[in-house]
């Protein structure tokens, strides 16, 4: 369990008024066990003033950090001064803790040059003993001082602690909304890229017979009806994602898998592409289905985009922890860019990211018979 664990228990079960009330209790027993071993040419009633300036503002330390410990300090010194009791600033270091680990960096401090003197010095005082502290004010001073230091730089190197620990959990944080966005961009892409492709074509079908063959006119505006209203619902669910940051999960729809690659070709072949599917696997995981799903997608796409009318193959295999796609058609070898340059589109790359994810290889280009053809490969865990 690290310190933040730690904290977080100590806060949920204590609360800020359980350590409140700790606090009181620790100033409380240090006054009144102080005052036990009052005595001496001191009177009594300043004995006891000055220990209950020692000792009682313990209890607000936590609110009035910096007045109790100069307050803290003070009686401190002063009790020193009168030859009172020494406490070596147990006191003190208990109420400049709070203060070390509340305060903001403003400016560079030596804190680790702090630690280590101090720590020399309370080793000093151990090895030269009891007797040695008690022959002169001036030792029992440079003692008080060290352990002053250890405080602080203890309390100073558990605030950078935190103060690291939440840096990296808002990189963290970072990080994932980023990767998170980048998925959605990557499935707006794959519904859009497909869906407005069949609508485009089955559009120009419908335009080109609908003089000549009405009814075939209809039957393209049927299919493109269907796709764009199935096509706005998935979008709607994405978007409400980036919107909101989730959507309850009644609402959204089944994660495609494998089982929809049926329906995909179906409406391929609306576009006319006729594809041959051949899906050799069993139950995989959510993810690697997805992306087997959205792989194909894509690739049947770029076939409807830019080589219709043609025959496409498709071939799905998963064996041995392992995920191999081939598609390949008949049809112009060439994908040719918006700009009007060959080369790799935006489908492409997504697909070659989503292998990339799972440290696969990827492949896609012309064939030496004519047409084009994308493999991609990758491993995954069965379980």
């Amino acid at each position: 369990m690290d310190d933040s664990e730690l904290r977080s228990l100590l806060l949920r079960r204590f609360g800020r008024r359980g350590l409140v009330l700790t606090d009181t209790v620790v100033a409380v027993l240090y006054t009144l066990l102080v005052m036990t071993f009052a005595g001496g040419d001191v009177p009594a009633p300043l004995a006891c003033a000055v220990t209950a300036a020692t000792g009682l503002p313990l209890a607000v330390r936590r609110q009035y950090p910096v007045p109790v410990f100069a307050a803290v300090l003070c009686a401190s010194l002063l009790s020193l001064a009168l030859g009172l009791p020494w406490d070596f600033f147990a006191a003190a270091a208990y109420a400049l803790y709070p203060v070390a680990l509340g305060q903001p960096r403003r400016r560079w401090v030596p804190t680790s040059a702090i630690g280590a003197a101090g720590a020399l010095a309370i080793l000093g005082g151990a090895t030269v003993g009891p007797s040695g502290w008690q022959a002169g004010r001036p030792g029992a001073l440079v003692v008080g001082l060290g352990v002053l230091g250890v405080t602080w730089s203890l309390g100073r190197a558990l605030r950078e602690r935190r103060a690291h620990a939440e840096r990296s959990a808002r990189q963290l944080a970072d990080r994932a909304v980023t990767d998170e966005r980048l998925r959605i961009a990557r499935e707006l892409h794959d519904v859009v890229a497909h869906s407005m492709s069949l609508i485009a074509v089955k559009a120009g079908v419908a335009v080109h017979v609908a003089e000549a063959r009405p009814q075939e006119a209809l039957d393209a505006l049927r299919v493109i009806e269907t796709t764009s209203r199935g096509t706005l619902a998935e979008m709607r669910h994405l978007l409400g994602v980036l919107r909101n940051g989730s959507v309850p999960e009644a609402a959204l729809a089944p994660t495609p898998g494998l089982t929809a690659l049926t329906a995909l070709a179906e409406r391929a072949a609306m576009a006319g592409v006729s594809v041959d599917l051949d899906v050799r696997a069993g139950d995989l995981p959510d993810g690697v289905a997805l992306s087997a799903y959205r792989i194909v997608q894509e690739a049947v796409t770029n076939v409807v985009k830019h080589a219709t009318p043609a025959r496409c193959s498709v071939l799905v295999d998963a064996a041995g922890g392992r995920m191999r796609i081939r598609v390949a058609d008949d049809g112009p070898g060439v994908r040719v860019l918006p700009g009007g340059a060959a080369g790799e589109g935006h489908g492409l790359v997504g697909m070659r990211e989503r292998v990339m994810m799972y440290g696969g290889d990827f492949a896609a280009g012309p064939r030496p018979e004519g047409g084009f053809a994308v493999s991609a490969s990758f491993p995954y865990d069965p379980a």
